[in-house]
């Protein structure tokens, strides 16, 4: 088993490591902190590639039965590459924030200390704990608790990941500057349609399924879950809301400067 979450282990820090050497090389004027932003989120990508390819196998195998059919998969890719990768992640996540400041000069930034850890928390305190929560919530749940049912369920989990290739090519486009071609912008609609069905409407998808599956109207199906389920599903949704609100937020704003009117006031 070891070797096997290894892989993941060594896949990803190794992506990453990889694409901060070539990176500089053929675009000599970034910074630090470009290169390792650009790194993340190309590494982000290739796992948001396999999970969703992952979970399209196991909710097309487990569609017959979304209670009991079972696909290898559901478990086991937790296992090599979700661990691995949410580890790994929150690591980037903090490098990336550290040269951010570190390139326009801060005082605290001249090296890593627990200041810098700590400001780095509290400004990504929720891509923080969503990656935590996923490490101590899903990961036990996934292994130990679902009594080997509902891989359909995590199959759709997976999918979520869907739109984040789409995240990270707008912020890569930024920085190479074509923030204005129509490539973003068609990568923007993107975003949110991604967002929106896999982040959001994934959710009422699973809960009409599981009605389908019983023969239960969807607004008795959370009488008919274990509050924990309920309780799980809303823990997990609410930061897919606020950042969906906040999606939406910047491309109105987006929207307006390009129809050249004057930004809407920023709360």
């Amino acid at each position: 088993m070891w070797q096997v979450l290894a892989c993941g282990a060594v896949v990803f820090p190794g992506l990453f490591f990889v694409f901060r050497k070539i990176l500089p090389a053929v675009f000599k004027h970034w910074t630090d902190a470009d290169v390792v932003l650009v790194s993340e989120r190309l590494v982000s990508s290739i796992h948001a590639v396999m999970a969703t390819t992952a979970g399209i196998i196991v909710v097309s195998s487990c569609s017959s039965n979304i209670i009991y059919d079972r696909h290898w998969l559901a478990t086991y890719f937790v296992i090599w590459y979700g661990v691995p990768y949410m580890t790994y992640d929150i690591f980037a996540m903090y490098l990336s924030h550290y040269y951010r400041y570190h390139v326009k000069g801060h005082e605290d930034y001249k090296q890593h200390s627990l200041r810098t850890i700590n400001s780095f928390v509290r400004r990504e305190f929720l891509l923080v704990l969503h990656h935590i929560a996923l490490l101590t919530i899903l990961l036990p749940i996934t292994l130990f608790f679902r009594k080997d049912q509902g891989d359909f369920f995590i199959g759709c989990l997976f999918l979520t990941e869907l739109s984040t290739p789409f995240v990270s090519l707008g912020k890569i486009l930024i920085q190479l500057s074509l923030q204005d071609c129509w490539l973003h912008k068609a990568n923007g609609g993107m975003v949110l349609l991604t967002f929106f069905m896999c982040r959001i409407a994934l959710f009422p998808f699973m809960y009409w399924m599981y009605g389908h599956h019983y023969g239960i109207p969807l607004h008795a199906v959370p009488f008919h879950l274990p509050l924990a389920t309920n309780l799980g599903n809303c823990c997990i949704l609410a930061p897919q809301l606020y950042w969906f609100v906040l999606l939406v937020r910047k491309g109105y704003r987006l929207y307006l400067r390009s129809r050249g009117a004057p930004p809407a006031k920023e709360d």
